[in-house]
């Protein structure tokens, strides 16, 4: 047997879940790549099934010179940017007081959270607004803010990995005079930088896609998210598509780059999770 022979790697056979796995991730693909090929149509072409001719950037001067998109994309980045910021500070204070703290309750508390997993937001909403009102939030970032930053997934998941956390680190902290809240910030933080990437992940995406809450509260167009700007693009009896369509994929860039950078810690983080 020659060396090149004896150095060649056996070629990977390709088994009937690869190629499954395969099969359904084109199809999950092929939406996006043709509303990213739509968005580049002429406007009598946008439903067209047969291969484009030609190929515009028109749709996308049109949506960020005539529609006020940036500022779309501003109220979405700081409210997405503030919700996550804020919120994983108090959920992390939250799961790690339901995890490693013992207080009267503390089971009850925490089935109250998690029962609020089965609440979808239009069964609240108008108690909600109501509130919202009371507050004198409606139509301010406070009110696009503020009752986005409870997170239930985010409180349980938290719980759920400071669980595994080892009580011996806890007792080393106790011995050196470190008292809950420095022992939070100087040991319980830096421990919790793995899941914390993963939830920022969570929490900016459903902030950046959210929809029906802002529609609700935000009448400003100067308060307008991208989603709600995005929808505000068709009218009553007709509907623009080409720039629906190219709105779609500038609003769908930021998406794409959080979730590159953050998706190896956010398998990771999921996978080493566990449940007790």
């Amino acid at each position: 047997m020659s060396r090149e022979t004896a150095l060649r790697k056996p070629r990977a056979k390709i088994g009937p879940g690869a190629i499954v796995a395969y099969i359904l991730a084109l199809i999950t693909v092929a939406p996006l790549l043709w509303m990213a090929l739509s968005a580049f149509r002429p406007g009598a072409e946008v439903f067209s099934a047969s291969w484009p001719k030609h190929l515009t950037l028109d749709n996308f001067t049109f949506v960020l010179t005539e529609v006020p998109f940036f500022t779309y994309l501003g109220n979405s980045a700081l409210v997405s940017v503030v919700v996550t910021v804020v919120s994983l500070f108090l959920h992390t204070m939250c799961g790690y007081a339901l995890a490693r703290m013992r207080f009267r309750g503390r089971g009850l508390f925490f089935g109250m959270v998690v029962s609020t997993l089965f609440v979808s937001l239009p069964v609240i909403l108008v108690p909600l607004f109501m509130v919202t009102r009371a507050l004198g939030m409606v139509d301010t970032y406070f009110g696009l803010i503020v009752p986005a930053l409870f997170n239930a997934f985010g409180i349980f998941l938290l719980r759920q990995f400071y669980l595994n956390i080892p009580s011996e680190l806890e007792d080393a902290a106790r011995l050196d005079g470190c008292g809950y809240l420095r022992m939070y910030w100087h040991l319980i933080l830096p421990l919790s930088r793995p899941i914390m990437s993963s939830l920022a992940v969570l929490f900016f995406l459903a902030n950046w896609n959210s929809f029906v809450w802002p529609l609700t509260v935000a009448q400003s167009e100067n308060l307008r998210v991208v989603q709600v700007g995005i929808s505000s693009l068709s009218g009553q009896y007709g509907a623009d598509y080409q720039y629906i369509l190219a709105a779609s994929v500038l609003a769908a860039i930021p998406t794409v780059i959080v979730f590159i950078f953050g998706q190896r810690r956010l398998v990771d983080s999921l996978k080493t999770t566990g449940l007790k």
